[in-house]
């Protein structure tokens, strides 16, 4: 978690009560507090170049600067309906993607003046999740029927497969190398597959490798690590679960008295912290070896739902 004496820690918070919350990871103070007026925040995402971060709520997708004062949001994307419930970028920042309650995953050109939506991507549920594939060629839409969708952005193909009848897919995520993909649902149950392809114009071709409950309550988040050595899962059970990568078996629990419901994660850049975000209006730093709570983050009036953390040094 050293700042490496480049870009500075940059962890912010937003949830039900309107507000983003900008912190000092290693202090837990809170530097920045941005009222959001619109909406509660669903989801939030730092930009590539660590310069602004995007907000997104109800019909709504708000950029604001992260090195600076401005309260107000710099670029305002709308024309959405319902809630926008996933967003993300390009690692190059040429784009962003979003997904929402409208059924639909969307593509904006973020090179462009131009704030309307390029591509729009229609499935027949609510979008609950949208992860890029490593390769930035493939996203994976997980919808509230239990459907999970790999638009292919080359191509426009798209397949889809459900891995498990009425469940709901919550998130989805994929290893930095591009070699595993995980998939947590509504009734607890974490799913993973091995993938192949996905390099030049070979699609990426998913095979099923084991299925196992994560959680006994809604499961809400999966997330693998830097490294790819570990799996996090979070869930309504109040708990976040890190598990090895290799074999599928527990590291740790991380339990906290107060916590509640666990609704988002972000491991630091060495995969040796996490933070997480939950129902008790905190996010905490832990130790992903012991399980110790190293940081609190308390400022937040209401559930703390999303956060995006960005530790490592831009080269």
């Amino acid at each position: 978690m050293s700042n490496g004496g480049g870009d500075p820690v940059i962890l912010a918070t937003a949830g039900y009560d309107h507000t983003v919350r900008f912190w000092e990871a290693h202090t837990g103070l809170c530097h920045r507090t941005v009222q959001h007026p619109d909406s509660q925040v669903n989801s939030l995402e730092i930009t590539p170049d660590k310069q602004m971060i995007a907000v997104a709520g109800y019909q709504h997708i708000r950029m604001y600067e992260i090195n600076s004062n401005n309260p107000n949001p710099v670029i305002n994307y709308d024309g959405i309906s319902k809630n926008v419930t996933a967003v993300g970028f390009h690692e190059e920042g040429k784009w962003m993607y979003t997904g929402g309650e409208d059924c639909t995953g969307r593509i904006w050109d973020l090179r462009s003046r131009n704030l309307q939506c390029q591509r729009i991507f229609q499935v027949n549920a609510p979008v609950t999740c949208v992860f890029i594939h490593p390769n930035q060629g493939e996203l994976f839409v997980g919808d509230q029927g239990g459907s999970i969708h790999i638009w292919d952005l080359k191509t426009d193909n798209n397949e889809h497969f459900i891995p498990e009848p009425d469940a709901a897919i919550q998130s989805i995520s994929i290893d930095p190398m591009g070699t595993m993909m995980a998939a947590v649902n509504n009734k607890g149950n974490c799913y993973i597959w091995t993938l192949t392809g996905g390099r030049g114009d070979e699609p990426t071709q998913l095979h099923p490798k084991t299925k196992f409950p994560a959680h006994n309550r809604y499961a809400l988040k999966c997330l693998f690590s830097p490294d790819s050595t570990l799996l996090a899962t979070t869930s309504a059970d109040t708990t976040c679960k890190i598990w090895r990568t290799a074999d599928l078996t527990l590291l740790t629990e991380l339990k906290d008295s107060q916590q509640r419901w666990v609704w988002d994660c972000a491991f630091s850049g060495d995969s040796q912290y996490i933070i997480t975000a939950s129902s008790d209006q905190m996010a905490r730093l832990w130790s992903v070896d012991t399980g110790e709570v190293k940081r609190e983050y308390s400022g937040h009036q209401k559930t703390v739902v999303c956060l995006a953390f960005r530790d490592e040094v831009v080269t």
